[in-house]
């Protein structure tokens, strides 16, 4: 699932209507699998930037979707040793 935040980007929260007001659902309030997902789309990021250089760290550390973090990554590794 980790995968999966990273390939397709974060769970899109599913809404519910309460008292006539559309909101989203609380973390509480998902089914099993979407809480999981939840969660790996919190843990995916801080997985990744563990695994950086320090030069690389400092560039992309500010992103907190990991598909988006994993894109720029790739973009700035383009090119070196480590994208074999």
């Amino acid at each position: 699932m980790i995968l999966e935040s990273i390939e397709n980007g974060p769970l899109i929260w599913p809404t519910i209507e309460d008292n006539g007001v559309t909101r989203p659902r609380k973390y509480s309030e998902l089914t099993l699998a979407k809480a999981i997902q939840a969660d790996c789309d919190v843990k995916a990021p801080n997985i990744i930037l563990q695994g950086l250089p320090p030069e690389v760290y400092e560039l992309v550390r500010n992103h907190r979707i990991a598909k988006e973090l994993w894109e720029r990554i790739q973009l700035l590794m383009q090119g070196t040793s480590l994208m074999k």
